[in-house]
Formats: structure tokens, sequence, C-alpha cells
């Protein structure tokens, strides 16, 4: 029954596919809030030049009241409500002079009638007549006949251009009927001072200005050092400007403060295609973020998906799983050395079973041995005579070696070998031990050459323990040499390694064999069988005990023809 945890448990390939959806929708939400503001900063600073550019009638008006007061003085006194309606004040009144002038000027009267030119007709050409004397010149008084005359109508010129379009009207302040002023006269531009103080005004500006505000709330009246003089107080707002100009003479400054929303209705109509764009970019994001998850997850599911099976695989014992490993990245990597996790668990598992079949192999030996000769002695086949006792001792001495060498090597795996090493002589320890088998080898009729000292020798090593590998070495060189031969010990030293070389003749070892035999129960077949004796452990347990002081165990063929082993040891330091 799943539990709790099964049942919420998110599988990494949702968690991959929300977290890339995640990313991409920042990014693209980030990218369009940016394109955004950007436009409409852009739109904003367009906006405001436009709007300056409005003032231009206002900008005007001040200056000519500028000019006739010789200074500000015909704004209204104090910093109160009236300074701050001033401006709104005026855009009104400038609105109603339009106004009642669109209203005064008196209908264009009908064009006159173009008037008729008459033009003499040409007369009729006559017919080429000879050439006459000149006659006498006709008395003044008779005047010639009149000629025809051909009449034509001459076009009204065209009426002028209409003016063109007032700039954008002021919104109207609301006041008191009752007490407002009367709109200056047409024919006048340039009222006079508006009063100081407007008791009973009450202007509809609405809140404090803001960036939200229309045009006349956000614009605002500054002297030429920059104070405040009427209009929107200034604040953190930045302000765009337009000099107001008097004689050549910087007077002042009109200022608008920046508006989210443009006063006009084709930039409304502007910015809401580029919302709807925005959208339609968002909506186009979303979906392709999505796909580029779905397919990023996918392509980064499939693999842990594939570990995940392999790893359960591996955990029932079948070691025989391996996994795709053509991908380049981290996980491509990362089932290359589960494939080789896996091999070597393969490897470990049958040098397992292989372990187990040899030794039950070699102990079952010499026990059928023991076993055949003690039934026959109590079948009275064989009586109990001292060689009979020697067959059944050297069947337990066998088999009590090969339990010792089994035991040496499981405290070797688990590192629990006892070695007590100290300073000492490897050469002369060598040397010793190979005189020691002189007389045997020479029984065997071989013959034991021992090269020339090296210059230093000293290592870090247990005596015994190395003992105990020179014996394993030189014995197996007796076992397995042909009579006639030579066994040949030698030293070099390479790279802070003293290199002992213990080489025989013939018979040689194939190559295929040279890697093997340092495994457990490995036997060459032929000349290197079980024929001359021993388990196959010998060289295991020299590699693992030279392993556990630092040393090395190599094989290799012998210029001799046979084998070559060869014994390194770091070197001791100089006392």
């Amino acid at each position: 029954m799943p539990t709790i945890e099964d049942t919420l448990k998110i599988s990494i390939g949702h968690r991959l596919f929300a977290s890339v959806l995640l990313a991409i929708l920042a990014v693209a939400a980030g990218a369009v809030y940016l394109l955004r503001q950007n436009v409409l900063a852009g739109f904003g600073d367009y906006a405001v030049g436009i709007e300056l550019d409005r003032l231009d009638e206002l900008s005007g008006s001040l200056a000519r009241q500028y000019r006739k007061q010789g200074g500000w003085g015909f704004l209204p006194a104090g910093d109160g409500d009236g300074r701050r309606a001033w401006i709104a004040r005026e855009l009104e009144r400038l609105q109603s002079v339009r106004d009642e002038a669109a209203l005064s000027v008196p209908a264009a009267p009908p064009a006159p009638a173009a008037p008729e030119i008459e033009l003499p007709e040409p007369a009729p050409a006559a017919p080429a007549a000879p050439a006459a004397p000149a006659a006498p010149a006709a008395p003044a008084a008779e005047a010639a006949p009149a000629a025809p005359v051909q009449r034509f109508t001459v076009p009204a010129p065209p009426r002028p251009p209409a003016p063109p379009l007032p700039p954008l009207p002021a919104p109207r302040v609301v006041a008191n009927p009752a007490t407002a002023p009367a709109a200056a006269p047409a024919a006048d531009p340039a009222p006079a001072t508006v009063p100081a103080t407007l008791p009973d005004a009450v202007p509809a500006i609405g809140p404090e200005p803001g960036v939200d505000a229309s045009l006349p709330q956000r614009i605002t009246l500054l002297d030429a050092d920059g104070r405040w003089l009427a209009g929107r107080k200034p604040d953190a707002i930045p302000l765009a400007r337009r000099p107001i100009e008097v004689d050549g003479r910087t007077v002042g400054y009109l200022g608008v403060a920046r508006s989210h929303r443009p006063s006009d209705a084709m930039a409304l109509a502007f910015l809401d295609q580029l919302g709807a764009s925005l959208w339609w970019i968002l909506a186009f994001a979303v979906a392709f973020s999505a796909l580029a998850a779905t397919l990023l997850a996918r392509h980064f599911r499939r693999p842990i998906q594939a570990l995940a099976m392999g790893a359960s695989t591996l955990a029932e014992g079948r070691f025989d799983v391996r996994l795709p490993a053509a991908r380049s990245d981290e996980l491509g990597e990362l089932a290359r050395h589960f494939n080789t996790l896996a091999q070597r668990l393969d490897s470990a598992e049958s040098a397992r079973r292989q372990w187990v079949a040899d030794t039950s192999h070699e102990l079952r030996t010499p026990l059928a041995v023991l076993r055949a000769q003690l039934e026959a002695i109590q079948d009275g086949v064989r009586s109990a005579n001292p060689d009979t006792v020697d067959a059944m001792l050297r069947q337990v001495l066998a088999l009590n070696k090969l339990i010792d060498e089994l035991y040496a090597l499981a405290r070797a795996d688990v590192g629990a070998l006892d070695v007590k090493p100290e300073r000492l002589d490897l050469w002369q320890l060598a040397a010793g031990q190979a005189r020691a088998f002189e007389a045997r080898l020479q029984a065997a009729g071989l013959r034991l050459d021992i090269a020339a000292p090296p210059p230093r020798a000293q290592v870090s090593a247990d005596p015994d323990r190395m003992r105990q590998v020179l014996d394993n070495l030189l014995e197996n060189s007796l076992r397995y040499t042909t009579a006639g031969g030579r066994v040949v010990l030698s030293a070099g030293r390479d790279e802070g390694l003293l290199r002992l070389h213990l080489d025989d003749s013939a018979p040689g070892v194939p190559d295929a064999a040279l890697e093997r035999l340092a495994q457990r129960f490995y036997r060459v077949d032929a000349s290197r069988s079980r024929a001359h004796g021993g388990a196959g452990l010998g060289l295991a347990l020299c590699r693992r005990l030279l392993e556990a002081q630092g040393g090395s165990l190599a094989f290799a063929h012998s210029p001799l023809g046979g084998l070559r082993v060869t014994i390194a040891m770091p070197l001791a330091e100089r006392p």
C-alpha cells in the first residue's frame, strides 16, 4: 500500500520541468517588463516634448505680461491655492479669448464679381496687295473706326487659408459665477493683473497633482533661478522645461511633469496597442517556455531513469547490466562510471565463485588422500609403517599451509595483516635467503648466480614478511625451472625505488598468463601445473604482503627464457 510520502513524491522530471519553466518565464517576464518600461520612458519623453510645444501660447502670454509689469508681480500673492490654480485659470482665460475671438470675427463678404476686361478683337488678316505709294497723312480730326473687342472674365483670387487649430484646450476652472472675474476683451490678449486673492474661487484642480494628472495640473512656473512661482509645486518628479524669454533674456521656465498616461487619444491608442502586443508576446513566451521545459526535462529524465533502473537491477545481484554511455556530458560520465562499477562487481562475483570452488577443491585433494590412506590402513590393505605415516603427514602439512595462506590473504583483504616494518638492507636479506636455497637448487640441477650488490639498499620493511616473500619466489623458481637452468638474483635503483630481480630460465610463461599470475588459485597450464605442487596462492600472497609494506610485485619475461619477478620497495631516507 503506497504511503503518504510516495503519494506526495514529485519526480525529478516534474521538478526539472517546473524549474526550467519558471526560469524561462521569469526571463521572459523580465524582458517584457524592461521592454515596456523602456518604451514608456521613451514615449514619455516624446509626449512631454509635444506638451511643451503646446504651451507656446501660454509662454507668449506670460512673456507679454512680464514685459508689461516688469516682473512677476502680476501673479497672485502668497503660496496658497491661488498660485497653484493660477496656471489653470490662465489657460482658461486664453481659451475664452480664443473662443470670443472666433465668435467676433465677421463673416467673410461674398467675393466680388470678377471684372470683365475688354480686349480688342484682332482684325482678320487681309490678302497681300502690291506695294502702293505712300498716301498722305489723314487729318487728325478723323478718328479711325473702333475695332471690335473680346470680353474675358478674370477669376477671383482664392480666400486665405484658415488659421491653424489652437493648442489643446485647458480644462475649465469651476468658480463662483458671482465673483468670477470677467474675461478680458478679445482685442487685448494681455489682461490686467489678476487679483492677488481669489477668496470665492473654488478651483476644480482635484487632489495633489501627480504623474497621472492632466496637463494643466502638471504645469509649473519657475523664475530664472528655478524657484517656484505658480502651478504645481515641484517634487521628486523631474520636470521638462522650456524657457520664457523677454527681449532675449530668460526670465523663467515653464515645466511639465512627465505623465504615465499621455493626454491625447493617439498616444493612448498606441499604448493600448502596445499593451495588447505585450500580452501576445507573454502568451507566446509561456507556450514556448512550456515546450522548451518539456523537451529539456525529457532530455535529462531519460538517462536518469535508465540509471535508476540500472541501479535497481544491480541491487538485485544482476551485475551484467550496462547503460548506454554515448552522451558527452556529466550524465554520460556517470553512466560510464556505473558500467565500470558493474563490471568490477561482476568480476568480483566471478572471483568469489571461483574462490569458493578453488578453495573447496584444494581442501578436498589432501583430505581425499588422507581418507584413502586411512581407509587402506583400516581395511588392512596397507600397514601403518613410517612411509605411510610420512605420506599422511605431508598431506596434513600441505593442508595446514593452504589454511595458513588463506588466513593470511583474508587478513590482508580486511587490512588486518600483521606487519612490523623496520630499517634493513634488503639486498643482504635477499642474498642470504638465496644462499639458503642454493643447496636445494643444486640438487635440482640449477645454478644460482648472485649479482653485485647495489650501492644503497636500505628500505623500511618487515624482515619476517620479506623472508616469507623471498622463500615463496625461490620455491616457485625451484619447482618450475627445468633442470640444467639458472636462477639469477640482481638489484638496481630507479626513481627512489630499490628493485630486486629474480630471473629463471625456461620454461617461460605465455603473455596472456603474465597478468594473471598473482590471482588466487591461478596456475599456468602444462609446465606449471598442479603436478609440481602448490595451490596457486603463493604469488597472490606475495603481492599482498608487499602491498601492505608499500611495495609492489611485477612479472615479465626473463632474458634467460623463463620468468622475471621484480620486487620494488621505496628506499629509506638517509639517517
